[in-house]
């Protein structure tokens, strides 16, 4: 489900370039504000900003404080120093490199494609191939599959356990999927190497999933049977969870291995958990991680409209159709309304931006008071919402995705329908948008005198005398609430854990040892991943891939469409990542 997104250009499509260097300062600022480039997820995890012109240096002053966005120092092994500096060190050499890129190009080579709507496990046929790739996994990863307990759910769900020798310690509960979207047919000839080839052109491993989300899988069962080849032994033990429909919502899945994991563990019965997620990427001049801390709710509204049918040569005023596309404008006429609110996800990540360098000086100042100054809030969310997809990212969203009606260009319609997709605010729930949905209507219901049942309430008078009906209801699967969010402050170790981690992974892949080398924000996902099932064992939840997401290229990653590929430079520092943390959480003093 992650994604990155690579351009050869500093300004987007649509977005003109200054026509010079020149000009007065506030048309250099109109530039940088008209130039704030957010980069999604698939799922949309996080923003990633880029302001191109017109920013000078900023130094760091004293009006930024401390506690605004705090970070932590690079978090490296102490107990398990000697192993992370081996295991380091051969990471880096071209032999474990190439090593690497046989474990996931042959991991891409066996086509895992989940589709909508299949068929339950055993009487689907399109299941039968992730039985070739647990072979596959069982020959790459030897040692993982002779050390670790494997428990099968649904026959494709795969729960590894890595027995530590505490028994008192809550587990590090990691989590990857095993399926990938499918390849269009008609697109392969677009592709500059077959989807499943798992082609290495010596920079890149090429296929669908080599980022989305075999890096991940791949990545972790990597890091583990390298530890198990040095011989270690954890004190923690560490569960590994693996769905094989992620892509599909997880259904036969994810939801199959939640009740497995909870039983084995109890409810919070894990430390943390790390599951696939956003990277990190330069934004107004630093590089930036952003764990995702929560995700966006998810709710599917069907507008049904019912009337009279007939011959078309004797039509009311308003078939269905017409009263369905009245309807349809309203709703694209009246957004949610979205407001920045202090503590949110998305606050969050706007007071780490005060780090940066190259952040306008007027919308730092803003951001920095904002926690105490209301109008100090509304006057940043008011240049942070000059970029819509950031906005997006803010509040509850709304797109009419899906639309049918009628059979006959000479009968009457007698039903139309339509389906709006929302993505919910992280400071909202189902139960708020159903009643925004519903309220919306009732003047069209009353207008077009038709009987109105919302989400199975009747909101008009059943006994009135109606043209048609009016009909809301959740389409093809219950709502999703908003994710908790797992906390960052004091309260948050394991999100300070995970903070250290990535600062550690990133500096020693690049032989660094600098503090100031990224900043770790918060970050929010728009889409779903399958942590959705996982609430109940642990409030330690975190999206995270450690990729990169934002650096400059030619290549685009293609994740979700053509040309798919990651740098086999990147996978190899996922490598590491994973081995960082587990080694970290191992002798850390979570419970």
């Amino acid at each position: 489900m992650s994604t990155t997104n690579e351009k050869t250009n500093e300004f987007l499509p649509g977005i003109l370039p200054p026509r010079g260097t020149g000009g007065t300062l506030s048309s250099r600022r109109t530039v940088a504000l008209r130039g704030l480039v957010v980069l999604a997820t698939v799922f949309a995890s996080t923003f990633l900003w880029k302001v191109p012109y017109g920013i000078g240096p900023y130094h760091i002053h004293q009006e930024v404080n401390a506690d605004i966005c705090p970070q932590v120092s690079e978090l490296i092994p102490k107990s398990n120093g000697a192993l992370w500096k081996t295991l380091g060190d051969t990471y880096e050499t071209d032999a474990f490199k190439m090593r690497a890129v046989d474990w996931l190009g042959g991991a891409v080579r066996i086509p895992t494609e989940s589709y909508d709507q299949m068929g339950p496990v055993g009487t689907d046929p399109r299941w039968e191939k992730f039985g070739a790739f647990h072979d596959y996994l069982l020959k790459a990863f030897p040692l993982v599959h002779a050390s670790l307990e494997v428990t099968k759910v649904n026959t494709y769900g795969l729960i590894y356990v890595w027995k530590g020798t505490s028994s008192s310690l809550k587990p590090l509960l990691l989590a990857a999927h095993q399926d990938v979207v499918p390849v269009e047919e008609t697109t392969i000839d677009q592709w500059q190497y077959p989807p499943f080839s798992g082609h290495f052109d010596g920079e890149r491993v090429w296929g669908r999933g080599s980022q989305d989300d075999k890096s991940g899988l791949i990545g972790i069962m990597s890091a583990m049977e390298n530890m198990l080849e040095n011989k270690f032994q954890p004190t923690r033990t560490v569960v590994l969870a693996s769905g094989f429909d992620e892509e599909t919502s997880g259904l036969h899945g994810a939801q199959m291995l939640a009740p497995v994991l909870l039983e084995m563990f109890g409810e919070n019965g894990y430390a943390m958990l790390v599951d696939e997620g956003s990277g990190y990427g330069e934004q107004f001049g630093r590089v930036i991680a952003t764990p995702g801390i929560s995700e966006k709710g998810y709710l599917d509204v069907m507008i049904n409209v019912a009337s009279p049918g007939g011959h078309s040569s004797l039509p009311p005023y308003h078939t269905s159709i017409g009263i369905l596309a009245d309807m349809l404008v309203n709703i694209e006429r009246n957004p949610f309304e979205v407001h920045l609110e202090r503590g949110s996800p998305t606050y969050k990540i706007a007071q780490c931006l005060v780090h940066t360098p190259d952040l306008p000086a007027s919308l730092r100042r803003d951001i920095i008071r904002a926690e105490h100054n209301e109008l100090a809030l509304r006057r940043a969310e008011q240049e942070l919402f000059k970029n819509p997809m950031f906005k997006s990212l803010v509040g509850t969203t709304q797109a009419i995705d899906l639309i049918h009606g009628g059979v006959k260009v000479n009968a009457l319609p007698e039903q139309a329908w339509a389906v709006v997709n929302h993505r919910i605010s992280t400071q909202s729930s189902v139960t708020a948008t159903k009643g925004r949905d519903t309220e919306l209507l009732i003047s069209l219901a009353s207008q077009f005198n038709l009987s109105y049942t919302a989400f199975g309430a009747r909101i008009t008078d059943a006994d009135a005398p109606a043209f048609g009906t009016l009909t809301l209801s959740e389409a093809y699967t219950h709502g999703l609430e908003p994710a908790p969010v797992s906390p960052t402050g004091h309260d948050g170790v394991p999100y300070q854990l995970l903070s250290g981690t990535i600062r550690a992974a990133y500096n020693s892949h690049r032989g660094l040892s600098d503090d100031d080398s990224l900043i770790i924000s918060p970050g929010i996902m728009s889409g779903n991943t399958d942590t959705r099932y996982y609430w109940k064992l642990t409030e330690h939840i975190f999206r995270y891939g450690h990729t990169d997401g934002a650096s400059g290229g030619t290549i685009i990653s293609g994740v979700h469409t053509v040309n798919e590929a990651i740098k086999i430079s990147n996978f190899v520092e996922m490598i590491r990542f994973f081995t960082t943390l587990i080694l970290n959480v191992d002798e850390s003093e979570l419970p």
